[in-house]
């Protein structure tokens, strides 16, 4: 829970400095590639975590690995603020609330698209056009193919899933013959 208000504040500070200089997308794509250098690798995650190696030591660390990676000037400031603040170990809740706050920024939604089979590109362009008429925002979508849902479509938005498969349908009939 306290991780979660760390990230937040952390992933929303830094959403309003990419959202000030036009660089969200850039800063996403840093914070990742970052993090998964960092997730990587098990003996870097525990050289930041032990408290052995001063802060000077781990923001020397951290100049290497930013120099490597080519990260803006804003995000290597971030990621040594992070050392400074001793957050390393929330880099990826980081990482993760960023990519959702600079979603809603940037007006977009990541639907999970599921169905029963595989959709070729047309198809996938219609479920998202109509996604984005119905939303009004800029739809990703992620394909995934669930051969129990024997046909139709389940979207998933966030919190709200739209189910029309015929599985689901076959159990809301099974339901109402049960009942009666």
């Amino acid at each position: 829970m306290i991780n979660n208000a760390i990230a937040r504040r952390y992933a929303k500070a830094l959403v309003q400095l990419g959202s000030e200089n036009d660089l969200i997308e850039r800063f996403s794509q840093e914070l990742k590639e970052f993090n998964g250098l960092l997730s990587g690798n098990a003996e870097l995650r525990a050289l930041f975590a032990n408290p052995a190696f001063t802060a000077d030591q781990k923001k020397q660390i951290m100049r290497e690995l930013i120099g490597r990676l080519n990260c803006s000037e804003l995000v290597a400031n971030f990621l040594l603020l992070l050392v400074d603040k001793n957050r390393v170990s929330c880099l990826s809740q980081i990482v993760e609330t960023y990519g959702k706050l600079a979603d809603e920024q940037s007006g977009v939604i990541r639907p999970v698209i599921t169905t029963a089979f595989t959709l070729d590109d047309a198809q996938i362009s219609a479920i998202t056009l109509a996604l984005e008429q119905k939303t009004g925002k800029k739809v990703v979508p992620q394909v995934k193919v669930d051969q129990s849902l024997i046909g139709g479509v389940l979207t998933q938005i966030g919190d709200i899933a739209y189910d029309s498969s015929v599985k689901t349908q076959l159990v809301r009939i099974n339901d109402i013959l049960q009942k009666g």
